[in-house]
């Protein structure tokens, strides 16, 4: 996916300040992936064994770990999906009826995550925080 989608398509666009991020996950994390991004991005890359290491525990910073992937995966799941292609079906539907205002609350919170930990000097976030 990172070879024959992704890279092809950062290539159509402007991105030579874009910076890349991804959790610690195994999977994420083998040395031909991180090798492959490293040569992608230098030095712009947040990843386990990247050039900028993922801070442990971080996921509650990540609007896609903290909020976006169990909303969509609730509805996605909602109808209880029998085949491969009932469930393809029902994620292009909700990743289609994502609205920007959704997008943009979401990023609001996001940045007031940042905010408390800028306060508090990076210390861990002992509460959930959701504005909605």
């Amino acid at each position: 996916m990172i070879t024959n989608f992704f890279i092809p398509e950062l290539n159509n666009h402007d991105v030579q300040e874009l910076w890349f991020q991804q959790d610690g996950a195994t999977c994420h994390t083998a040395r031909a992936t991180i090798d492959l991004l490293k040569d992608t991005f230098g030095d712009r890359l947040i990843s386990r064994f990247g050039p900028v290491n993922w801070p442990p525990r971080s996921c509650d910073l990540t609007p896609l770990e903290y909020f976006l992937w169990g909303y969509v995966k609730s509805l996605v799941y909602a109808d209880k999906p029998q085949t491969l292609d009932h469930l393809e079906d029902n994620i292009r539907r909700v990743v289609a009826d994502i609205r920007p205002q959704m997008l943009e609350k979401v990023n609001e919170n996001w940045t007031s995550r940042l905010d408390y930990i800028r306060a508090s000097r990076g210390s861990h976030i002992p509460e959930i925080i959701f504005k909605m």
